[in-house]
């Protein structure tokens, strides 16, 4: 059995998969086991290739005994306590970066591409890796298509573009035919209603989906507006048009890959301090963006 560890999210979890693919077709006679969140499963079954979940909610979270582990592969992080899970499992092997208990690996850079970064660790060890095999199959549920979807939250506050810019966005693009949909997790949901509010939406306008109608939805959307870099890597993956709000993490670090010109990101790279806001929380970088520079870099991109 090959155990990998990517015990993180939905952006994690996408820009692990040529890492993933990489993996299966360089031994396609031996098991391969990913150990991530469980609620990941309906995006994990999109990938491909992977013939065990082991759920795992993060390094807090033990791994349980998994007899004949041949390679454990750590798509986790720089260790040392991702290093330490795998090896708890008594593997043949570990590929992982390097780190002062572990020198086997190569460096790691902070400056680096979260793709290109697993991407790396596999070469080190002679596996070819497709940096642009992201693709994902579309899910088996029933959703609306052709849906115009205004994804206010994120995981970190700083990341989260102002609500009443987010719900000028989607007065203004509902006002030039859009179907809006406004989505978030539950515990954004009522975040997601302050924003439908504001833009002058009904209710019907934030449905309640699972990860699995979440990326239906994604994967048939008209466009993405985001600053959630999880969703955003899903709309890479279904080919959906996404426009993504970047505040202190670089679009280098995570954003889509260049060579695809239906997905823009606004960046404005500010590093000053944060000052008095009324969005003391807001990173400046995503303060900077317009509602003007959205709707822009809309109107080429979007599906008719």
């Amino acid at each position: 059995m090959i155990l990998v560890l990517r015990a993180l999210g939905v952006g994690d979890l996408a820009t692990g998969v040529p890492a993933l693919r990489a993996l299966r077709a360089a031994f396609p006679a031996e098991e391969l086991a990913l150990a991530a969140p469980a609620w990941l499963t309906p995006l994990i079954d999109l990938i491909g290739g992977v013939d065990r979940v082991v759920p795992c909610a993060g390094l807090d979270d033990p791994l349980p005994p998994l007899p004949g582990v041949t390679l454990a592969v750590n798509l986790h992080g720089r260790g040392p306590q991702s290093h330490q899970s795998l090896l708890a499992v008594r593997p043949g092997a570990l590929w992982a970066f390097a780190h002062e208990s572990f020198p086997a690996g190569p460096e790691w850079s902070d400056d680096e591409h979260e793709v290109a970064r697993w991407a790396r660790l596999l070469r080190f060890h002679g596996v070819p890796v497709n940096e642009s095999d992201l693709d994902l199959r579309p899910p088996a549920v029933a959703v609306p298509h052709g849906v115009t979807i205004v994804h206010p939250g994120a995981k970190s506050p700083s990341r989260r573009w102002p609500a009443g810019r987010y719900a000028e966005v989607a007065r203004s693009l509902a006002g030039a035919g859009h179907r809006i949909v406004v989505t978030g997790s539950a515990a954004e949901r009522e975040l997601a209603r302050d924003v439908a509010g504001r833009a002058g939406l009904g209710p019907e306008s934030v449905p309640e989906t699972g990860l699995a109608e979440l990326a239906g939805l994604i994967a048939h959307a008209r466009l993405l507006i985001s600053g959630d870099t999880g969703v955003a890597h899903l709309a890479t993956a279904f080919g959906t048009p996404s426009v993504t709000l970047f505040g202190p993490m670089p679009p280098s670090r995570w954003g889509p890959p260049p060579d695809r010109p239906r997905h823009r990101t606004i960046w404005h790279g500010v590093r000053a301090e944060r000052g008095d806001s009324p969005d003391p929380g807001v990173h400046p970088a995503l303060r900077k963006i317009t509602v003007a520079e959205v709707l822009r870099e809309t109107l080429p991109i979007a599906r008719v």
